[in-house]
């Protein structure tokens, strides 16, 4: 039978994240090898000190407060964080990340849901299929429609990918079974990276003049903040497809917002520059926009896999064996 001698895990997770992300067996497993403390109530009401006092590892997600330099210095025995979701941003001070605590995050597990979406944003773009639906739906003749929206190859495409971060990676991998050209854009790529994912790395402007769809999957940094403005936006081909599910702050919203309103290309986007979309946000008003609400990371199989995925690595950390999931101390400044 376990007992105290057992290893402490705190779980900073709201009741609803936790239902979530831990299975029964995913609970089953965390309490067989650790004592774990649970929080309780709204996380507004969580006393972090007395929650993390004598564990060693935490189990985090969305909604966590932050684990900041303040309460990290109460609770001297906290070895590792592990992020059941995929930004560790404002979770723990940068400085934190290396000699003093080991941090592990879930992004790799998301990265294969928002890729998914990715696919289907890019080939529902192509293919019309949302004008076909509303037009079937109207009442309009099938040949009418077969005529309208033809529709487009993505095999025949030219694909940009900017960032090679682990969705980018991921899309990449699905994109590469339509056989398609794919071109990246990174700045920390190099030419023997990209040869080993069988892409061609481009300049930024290069790319963005020569694809038939670009979608976007770098981190949100104050470098990278409006990344595509009108300059940017203006090298898109005529009928390019522009797609975002990685952060609204990467492209200009009124450059983005003058391009669509012209015509001249269409966009698929997950992320907006401000979140929740009002009712009236004219974002949810474009005919050349498939928009969906901030969704591409979230389905039931990938939140299962991400617990799964962070009930494994506090394992592997308890039993001092090598992590899948950690976070390297010399770019977490660079993740998203």
């Amino acid at each position: 039978m376990p007992n105290d001698s057992r290893p402490r895990v705190a779980v900073l997770l709201s009741e609803s994240t936790r239902a979530m992300v831990l299975t029964e067996e995913s609970e089953h497993r965390l309490a067989g090898f650790a004592e774990v403390r649970a929080a309780g109530g709204p996380p507004s009401e969580w006393d972090l000190p007395s929650l993390l006092d004598g564990a060693v590892a935490c189990l985090t997600g969305w909604g966590t407060p932050p684990l900041t330099a303040e309460v990290l210095a109460t609770c001297p025995d906290l070895r590792l964080v592990a992020h059941s979701a995929g930004s560790i941003r404002n979770l723990v001070p940068q400085e934190a990340i290396g000699d003093r605590l080991t941090v592990c995050q879930a992004a790799g597990v998301i990265a294969e849901s928002v890729a998914e979406l990715v696919i289907l944003q890019i080939l529902s773009a192509l293919r019309e299929l949302a004008a076909l639906d509303r037009g079937l739906r109207a009442g309009a003749t099938w040949g009418e429609l077969r005529t309208r929206h033809p529709g487009r190859l993505l095999g025949a495409r030219t694909v940009g990918v900017v960032g090679a971060s682990r969705t980018g990676r991921a899309v990449i991998g699905l994109l590469q079974a339509f056989g398609g050209r794919v071109v990246v854009s990174d700045p920390i790529l190099t030419e023997s990276q990209a040869e080993e994912l069988g892409v061609e790395l481009v300049a930024l402007d290069t790319l963005l003049s020569s694809c038939d769809v670009v979608t976007l999957h770098a981190p949100l940094l104050p470098e990278t903040r409006d990344l595509l403005g009108a300059r940017e936006l203006a090298l898109l081909p005529d009928g390019a497809l522009l797609v975002n599910s990685a952060r609204g702050g990467l492209i200009e919203p009124e450059a983005l917002l003058a391009e669509l309103r012209s015509g001249r290309i269409s966009a698929a986007l997950d992320v907006f520059p401000s979140e929740p979309l009002p009712a009236d946000s004219v974002w949810r008003q474009l005919p050349n926009a498939i928009v969906s609400p901030h969704t591409a990371g979230h389905t039931i199989d990938s939140h299962a896999r991400q617990g799964v995925a962070m009930v494994d690595e506090i394992e592997r950390f308890l039993a001092k064996e090598p992590l899948r999931y950690a976070v390297p101390p010399d770019v977490a400044g660079i993740l998203a």
